[in-house]
């Protein structure tokens, strides 16, 4: 396979520009992130004196030491609780990600209820719903360490209520399906969320801890008038002894996480192939990759240049080389195993979107999945692109992106604007899994564009109507609309709303990339699942 040769000049100017932008977006990411762990950890004290362990320490019991773990979803939420940047609080008060427990490859979600008791946040439920796809997806079996405080009532909508019933019924989605579902129920799991714990194969319940009943006291007495305390009402002893809700008694957390891990232990479930394959490491050092995608979108970048430092030695024979250039189609192998690789050196063309549609055939013919890097601003426009069959070429590309039969696999990397984000596999098009780099921009344009395109509108408005337009007005609305445009198309932004399932550092892009086709492989092979399952919309 032709190996790919650099051009990149670490020492260019250009570069390190790109670099020092990208590390300090990098910072801003990280620190971020930190504010949940630390939200958390605020908790230490009132934990320790109930003698439970913080979430994230559940956590880290209950997954096997040293195996790779995919935490997901870390922004959502953000700035959604409180539109102040700094404040804010991201991961939507969840803890979720893809990790072994006792061997086995699990999704793992957590309440983390050292954040507001661990009460629902905003984008939640959407976060909740996503990983639940994304078990169901790939046949991955469902722990879920379950202490909440259920829904804020103070910021109650009906939606979220109506809406909140698609988790229970993909927990028992999934166990109709055969993948196991182990709760242990650290504290509250009242009211609807009730259910979390008895839709559930498998219920750890701890001593003086858990909680669990449709109605608590408060309720109950406003309800019926009846007087009862949380223990009588709900707690573990009455439900391993009396209800039968409970299957296993623990003495606390740390307990509780063992049987837990025990129950896994005791499936039998089936070992994952752990064939390993030789293979060469690229050429490139990962770190490149910091200074390879400027900031500005749009600023040129040969995506090949990406390319050469995730593939297997560098190596990356391309599909239909001389035909749709701005379109890259190709074959390379990450950790020995094949992958297709479609991404873009500019808008998508007729050509280029042909090339694609018939590159995706063929991978799906011969069962190889593919890898979308998403840099374009969209298809082409204007009189000659439509004349040559924008439309009909993009719609087959778009076409062949739905109904693909591998395992599909995207990555922001630079822009994703318009139809460009359908035909390149966006969040809306149901990519097995969805990551962002910290500079990637999704938007159906730039806002330099809408404001344009909004301004030609008004103008031809006025014209018709032989009004005068007022200059001034016009400079307002756009920019307006510029700031509207550009604060929705950030990552960070679009990551928050569950648009992609994580922002990661591009130098982490191999790395994950084998663990997700690797998640991937091993879900296909078991036995394919037709039943109907409810998804997280963006």
């Amino acid at each position: 396979m032709p190996q790919l040769q650099t051009s990149v000049s670490p020492a260019s100017p250009q570069f390190q520009t790109n670099a020092d932008g990208m590390h300090a977006l990098i910072d801003e990411l990280r620190g971020i992130e930190a504010r949940a762990i630390a939200a958390s950890d605020a908790s230490r004290e009132r934990f320790e004196k109930r003698n439970q362990l913080l979430p994230r320490e559940r956590v880290a019991l209950l997954l096997d030491a040293g195996r790779p773990f995919v935490e997901l979803a870390k922004l959502a939420g953000y700035c959604m609780d409180t539109r102040n940047p700094e404040k804010s609080v991201p991961g939507a008060g969840v803890i979720a990600g893809i990790g072994y427990v006792s061997g086995v490859r699990t999704m793992v979600v957590a309440s983390d209820s050292g954040i507001a008791a661990g009460a629902l946040q905003p984008g939640g439920l959407k976060k909740i719903l996503r990983v639940q796809e994304i078990a169901l997806a790939n046949k991955l079996p469902f722990v879920q360490l379950v202490e909440s405080a259920g829904a804020n009532l103070t910021a109650y909508r009906v939606e979220d209520f109506v809406e909140g019933g698609a988790t229970f019924r993909n927990l028992a989605r999934m166990s109709a399906a055969g993948l196991p579902v182990i709760t242990v129920t650290h504290g509250s799991s009242t009211a609807g969320g009730a259910y979390q714990t008895g839709l559930s194969d498998y219920i750890v319940m701890v001593r003086g801890r858990t909680r669990a009943f449709l109605a608590g006291p408060p309720l109950l007495k406003a309800a019926t008038g009846e007087i009862a305390t949380e223990e009588e009402l709900g707690g573990a002893e009455m439900h391993t002894g009396i209800s039968g809700l409970g299957d296993y008694l623990a003495e606390d957390d740390r307990h509780a996480i063992a049987i837990a891990r025990e129950i896994m232990a005791g499936i039998d479930w089936p070992q994952e192939d752990s064939e390993e394959r030789d293979f060469a490491a690229p050429l490139y050092e990962a770190e490149e990759l910091l200074g390879i995608m400027p900031m500005d979108y749009r600023q040129p970048v040969d995506m090949r240049e990406v390319i050469a430092r995730i593939a297997d030695g560098s190596e990356f024979l391309e599909f239909g080389e001389r035909y749709g250039g701005q379109t890259v189609c190709g074959t390379i192998r990450l950790c020995g195993w094949p992958l297709g690789v479609i991404t873009n050196n500019g808008p998508i063309d007729p050509a280029g979107a042909s090339k694609a549609t018939h590159f995706i055939q063929a991978c799906c013919q011969a069962g190889t999945p593919i890898l979308y890097l998403n840099n374009t601003t969209g298809f082409m426009v204007g009189r000659s692109y439509e004349e040559d069959g924008i439309i009909k070429h993009g719609s087959k590309m778009i076409q062949a992106v739905t109904n693909a039969t591998v395992p599909q696999f995207t990555i922001y990397c630079g822009a994703s604007f318009g139809a460009g984000n359908y035909g390149m596999c966006g969040r809306g098009f149901d990519p097995r899994f969805c990551f962002s780099w910290p500079n990637a921009k999704t938007a159906v344009m730039g806002g330099e564009q809408a404001a344009g395109t909004m301004i030609e509108v008004q103008k031809a408005r006025a014209a018709r109507k032989g009004e005068e337009l007022d200059q001034a007005q016009l400079d307002t609305m756009k920019a307006a609309i510029v700031q509207m445009f550009n604060g929705q198309m950030d990552a960070f932004y679009n990551s928050a709303r569950l648009l992609d399932d994580g922002v990661i550092d591009p130098r982490q892009t191999r790395e994950l990339l084998a663990e997700l086709m690797s998640i991937a492989r091993a879900g296909d092979r078991r036995q394919p699942n037709r039943m109907q399952f409810a998804v997280a919309r963006p």
